[in-house]
């Protein structure tokens, strides 16, 4: 299907930038507007502002021409510092550097706002927002003053659609096809760090920032038992969750607390593994996204939000208010498994 996505001053490239910054999730969820621009704009240069923590996770789909960092988490800490000042104006001459035919911010804050608002635009550009946002999500409607379109969305769209479809009513195509995250595929050669094992494994994703998303920590050590003696990886992010890990793995022998994981090295975990079972957050999420045999967990989030809807090797299991018990969960495992 041709587009209706216009080049000021002749036939040349598109240059488009996106505006996801935060949080793992929602970064990760922005990804497959890429390979929808790419396949009706074979020729675009695409360029992301995102948080500079989830610039690894951006920098694996390699149609992404530029990452632009964006560093608010760490500035709000130390905005009365020269050297936080400094930063600050370095981000703000890299983003305007390059004049864009679109701009597009698909989180709908008043900070992606802002950031669209000091992006360059060619004569004739558009900077294309969401006009509303979906059940549940923290839109700020302020942010539509720096769009030039907004693009309403039902309120349950699914997390991925919703960047999908603001760039294709943009760029006139249709979202038609599954979503794919542009990551790449695993190689069978790929080395290990020193921290993973050489065989299979299953990992646990069993950390997140809202105690009510949690699975009990006796669900996961009976399913741990039912999955024996596959070797089970738990990662943590806060010294919270490395308690919490540690008495998982002294409920299963076959369990295995890791070291403090880098971003880069968390993406490497989901990828290499045989099986992942995690609560919905990020990590659980890029395994999905990379096709690993995934079941997701959900307790206390709307399942439509954020469920792996584009594979057969992701099984997603409970709703909010009705978390999954361990005979489903450890079934779906073993089909995955099997």
């Amino acid at each position: 299907m041709a587009t209706k996505a216009a080049r000021a001053g002749g036939p040349r490239p598109l240059n488009i930038l996106l505006v996801r910054v935060s949080s793992l999730g929602d970064v990760l969820h922005n990804l497959p507007m890429v390979a929808d621009i790419a396949r009706h704009c074979p020729d675009a240069n695409i360029d992301w502002v995102v948080e500079e923590g989830y610039v690894s996770l951006v920098r694996q789909n390699s149609r992404v021409r530029n990452i632009i960092p964006f560093a608010l988490r760490r500035w709000r800490k130390s905005l009365g510092k020269p050297e936080t000042r400094a930063e600050m104006k370095a981000f703000w001459r890299r983003l305007r550097e390059q004049e864009y035919d679109y701009v597009f911010d698909t989180q709908g804050l008043l900070k992606t706002g802002a950031i669209m608002g000091m992006a360059r635009v060619v004569k004739g550009g558009r900077k294309v927002g969401l006009a509303n946002g979906s059940e549940g999500s923290g839109y700020e409607g302020i942010s539509r003053l720096f769009h030039s379109e907004s693009v309403p969305t039902d309120p349950r769209t699914h997390a991925v659609a919703r960047g999908r479809l603001v760039a294709g009513a943009a760029l006139g195509y249709s979202v038609d096809t599954p979503a794919d995250f542009g990551l790449p595929a695993l190689e069978a050669a790929a080395p290990r760090p020193d921290w993973m094992p050489a065989g299979a494994y299953a990992v646990y994703f069993h950390g997140t920032a809202r105690d009510a998303k949690k699975w009990s920590a006796q669900n996961w050590i009976e399913l741990g038992r039912q999955l024996a003696p596959m070797p089970i990886l738990l990662p943590w992010g806060s010294a919270k969750e490395l308690a919490e890990a540690e008495q998982l793995a002294a409920g299963l022998p076959n369990a295995r607390v890791l070291p403090k994981l880098s971003m880069a090295d968390a993406v490497l975990l989901a990828r290499h593994a045989a099986l992942a079972v995690g609560v919905d957050t990020g990590l659980t999420h890029i395994a999905a996204a990379f096709t690993v045999p995934t079941v997701e967990i959900y307790a206390d989030s709307p399942r439509w939000k954020t469920e792996g809807n584009w594979s057969p090797k992701i099984i997603n299991l409970g709703d909010q208010g009705a978390p999954p018990g361990v005979a489903e969960v450890a079934a779906a495992a073993k089909s995955l498994l099997a």
